[in-house]
């Protein structure tokens, strides 16, 4: 996997206008918060996503277009990806 860094950026840039926020967790899954970012309402919300494979700008891209579906489809949570 990338730095968490350069993951919040390419996520971040690729959910404008809305903001995103990845964390890493205690067990090394991702945290993957989707909000607006003036009034903070969360649109998803991935608590145990899996950090295996995200190793290129292609698979994180990727991960962007199945997530802008699960938020067009009026997803709000998942527990697990990956």
């Amino acid at each position: 996997m990338i730095s968490i860094i350069e993951l919040n950026r390419i996520m971040g840039s690729g959910f404008l206008p809305l903001a995103c926020d990845c964390t890493v967790n205690a067990d090394g899954s991702l945290c993957i918060r989707i909000f607006e970012p003036v009034s903070g309402r969360v649109d998803l919300l991935l608590t145990r996503v899996s950090p295996e494979g995200l190793d290129s700008i292609r698979s994180i891209s990727n991960l962007i277009g199945e997530l802008r579906t699960e938020i067009k489809a009026g997803r709000r949570g998942f527990a697990a990806v990956g």
